[in-house]
């Protein structure tokens, strides 16, 4: 087999045109009609990638859309491990190439979503207005004939299909010259909004927004603080990585008095806290104060009921802001007051 290889190389080596370089590297390029990834030479040759870092570059470029590009993924892909695929992913992300960004589903679940561009330069290039095109001078009438076919050149054995080594293809007939001016001339581009050129993809080196803040409960009571230090301390009970520490716990209760002082159950809170949570929990804290953040629900409408009194005279119930007398007491006590008046 090896053989057979270094044959065809030789003779390949035979068709191709030109005088060889006495040194270096001699291309044989043949056209790939199928299952083929076009790659820049900003990649292949970028000078501040390694490798490796190349080299899985055009590999998750080869792969089909949808396809799960991250590091266990990929190790259980191809021979390389997981260390280094994972400094060639963070090599690509500091370059622009590659962008990792967790995204919240419909039902909660927070997954990372992989955004992989060949060519990351080109999304903050800005747009060059095109020149008006120019049209060409007219060409002089040609009266000499045009032969309607010429024969092809004598060509030796094909080699394979490519740019190099493919058989030069016969002249199709021509038209006389006479109407070439019409054929040549330029088509007016069609007219296009030089609108100011926004990149779809920040540079890696942008600012990323400030996290909102923990949510404050009005008043920290000591009740509400027992309460939320509890159901805190109490997570890993329910699911072992939301192991919190003793500071953690102590940072993260004004934002579970918050819940609570919306009229939210501990349950609730524990439920939303520890459901559809990512495997595994690398950072319980970041996560739990992200939930608490995020998922804070509205204020609770509060309505004002009046209270019941215990009646001073009849000692019946009545509702009243303060006690008192009741309707029929106070009626009573007004008709006497009016006879002894009279």
């Amino acid at each position: 087999m090896d053989t057979k290889q270094n044959t065809a190389l030789l003779h390949a080596l035979t068709e191709l045109p030109g005088p060889l370089p006495a040194r270096g590297v001699i291309h044989i390029a043949i056209r790939h009609t199928d299952r083929f990834t076009v790659v820049g030479n900003d990649l292949a040759q970028h000078p501040g990638l390694s490798t490796t870092a190349v080299g899985f570059a055009v590999r998750i470029q080869s792969l089909p859309q949808g396809t799960e590009v991250g590091i266990k993924a990929l190790a259980a892909r191809f021979p390389e491990g997981e260390k280094l695929i994972a400094a060639a992913l963070r090599e690509l992300e500091a370059h622009g190439y590659l962008q990792r960004a967790r995204t919240r589903l419909p039902n909660g679940r927070i997954v990372t979503r992989t955004v992989f561009c060949n060519q990351p330069t080109a999304l903050l290039r800005p747009r060059v207005a095109a020149a008006p095109p120019q049209q060409a001078p007219a060409a002089p009438q040609v009266t000499a004939p045009v032969p309607a076919s010429v024969p092809a050149p004598a060509r030796g054995p094909a080699l394979a299909r490519g740019p190099a080594l493919a058989p030069a293809p016969k002249p199709e007939h021509h038209a006389p010259l006479a109407s070439a001016p019409e054929a040549l001339a330029p088509q007016a581009p069609a007219p296009q909004d030089h609108a100011p050129f926004v990149p779809l993809v920040p540079p890696p080196t942008a600012p990323k927004p400030p996290r909102p803040p923990l949510p404050q409960p009005r008043e920290l009571t000591p009740e509400l603080e027992r309460i939320s230090t509890a159901l805190l301390s109490d997570l890993h009970h329910h699911s072992p990585e939301f192991t919190l520490s003793e500071e953690h716990v102590h940072r993260l209760v004004p934002g579970v008095a918050a819940w609570l002082e919306r009229d939210i159950h501990p349950d609730t809170i524990r439920h939303a806290l520890t459901t559809n949570a990512p495997e595994p929990v690398k950072y319980p804290y970041q996560f739990v104060k992200h939930r608490l953040t995020v998922l804070l629900p509205p204020p609770a409408l509060r309505t004002t009921v009046t209270p019941f009194q215990t009646c001073d005279g009849c000692e019946r119930a009545f509702r009243a802001p303060t006690p008192g007398h009741c309707r029929d007491c106070r009626t009573g006590h007004a008709h006497e007051d009016q006879q002894a008046a009279a």
